[in-house]
């Protein structure tokens, strides 16, 4: 069994490739977002690991990766930002990006 991550820079330049939600607890579409991750999460299984970041208690990511709104949406690979987006996006567009950006990387 492999060893778990130890920071967040150790989880975005694994193999597996990341879905980071850049979010805020008193955001309202970062709300709807939630059951839209979920949906993603079940359908895409192991072949991508989603993580939330709360802005608030992690600044520094935030300002790291020049997250201006809420919610951001980025796809590491590698360690490489890949996609991102602001805004909500649909669970099956969602799952297209990804599908199609990992389809481009291999």
């Amino acid at each position: 069994m492999s060893a778990q991550p130890k920071t967040f820079q150790e989880l975005i330049e694994g193999e597996t490739p990341v879905l980071v939600d850049f979010f805020a607890t008193w955001c309202g579409p970062c709300k709807m977002m939630q059951p839209i991750l979920e949906d993603t999460a079940k359908q895409m299984g192991d072949k991508v690991k989603i993580v939330k970041v709360d802005v608030d208690r992690n600044p520094l990511a935030a300002s790291k990766f020049q997250v201006r709104g809420v919610p951001t949406l980025i796809l590491f690979h590698k360690g490489k930002t890949i996609w991102r987006q602001s805004g909500v996006v649909p669970a099956h567009q969602l799952i297209q990006i990804i599908n199609s950006n990992l389809m481009a990387k291999v």
